[in-house]
């Protein structure tokens, strides 16, 4: 099943300004060359995934599969930070209603990314805890700058993981190594996500993450699509089910779990450091 040449396609320079256009918190772009495809993350400061940041991911992610791009990368815009991970400012004193949107628009999202017919790959150019690291779990490739740090750390903001956020790192590093990394909460060092096979590749800036993402890409040329894309939905697909089959079920343990004393209090002690961080760096 040929794909057709994106510089045929009209779609290529509408779609990268409606999605680079002010105020958006994303933007993708579609080389014609090669029909790749990137999705930069640009909510300032530090893309933490809120209910619009995740609105807008799903939805460029969509364009990407109507575009019929042969391939994406997911990065932030700007080094330092690839996402901070969850807003906690959604989970913290929150209005009832909001909280369950952002929760369904973070399943929307990972439902998305995880199960593209298009490869992916994460490009971390920053550091990338908690549900940034999730982003990049769920590409197929992740290749990450050097003296930047990658983990699901919720036990040490006092959340637990939800169970496909833990599969999505089981079916990266296996059974032993997740329940490592997940009971501690630890912050891999790029080299330590190299060791595990958290991350495939570490290279020294984000030029160089660029290029060998794309290399990985291009692995898939000579590939028929229909073959490529078919074999990662029956590799992935059950974890994707396992989700989609429980999603109210999901959605209650969050809100439940999230707003149990000892959560909210937890929460707002690490926004109290943060704050504290914050006032000592300016």
């Amino acid at each position: 099943m040929a794909l057709r040449s994106l510089s045929k396609l009209k779609l290529n320079k509408s779609l990268v300004r409606c999605f680079s256009a002010e105020p958006k918190l994303v933007s993708l772009d579609v080389n014609e060359k090669t029909g790749f495809a990137t999705l930069n993350m640009q909510r300032p400061p530090v893309n933490s995934l809120n209910l619009e940041l995740l609105t807008e991911i799903t939805a460029a992610l969509t364009e990407a599969e109507k575009i019929k791009c042969r391939g994406m990368v997911l990065t932030s815009k700007n080094d330092g930070v690839f996402s901070a991970g969850l807003d906690i400012m959604e989970m913290y004193n929150p209005e009832p209603e909001r909280m369950k949107k952002f929760w369904m628009a973070l399943q929307d999202a990972w439902i998305k990314l995880y199960g593209t017919s298009y490869p992916t790959v994460a490009v971390i150019n920053g550091h990338s805890p908690a549900g940034g690291c999730l982003l990049a779990l769920s590409c197929e490739y992740r290749v990450i700058v050097q003296n930047y740090g990658i983990g699901l750390n919720e036990t040490q903001l006092g959340i637990v993981a939800p169970t496909w956020f833990i599969s999505s790192m089981k079916n990266v590093i296996g059974q032993r190594k997740s329940e490592i990394a997940l009971t501690t909460g630890h912050i891999h060092s790029a080299d330590e996500a190299l060791q595990i096979g958290l991350v495939d590749e570490v290279v020294a800036d984000k030029e160089e993450a660029i290029a060998r993402g794309e290399a990985f890409l291009k692995r898939f040329a000579k590939i028929p699509p229909l073959a490529r894309s078919l074999t990662k939905k029956f590799l992935r697909q059950a974890t994707i089910d396992d989700l989609v089959n429980n999603r109210e079920a999901d959605l209650n343990r969050f809100v439940d779990l999230a707003l149990l004393p000892e959560v909210q209090k937890s929460l707002g002690a690490y926004i109290q450091a943060l704050k504290k961080k914050s006032s000592k760096s300016n």
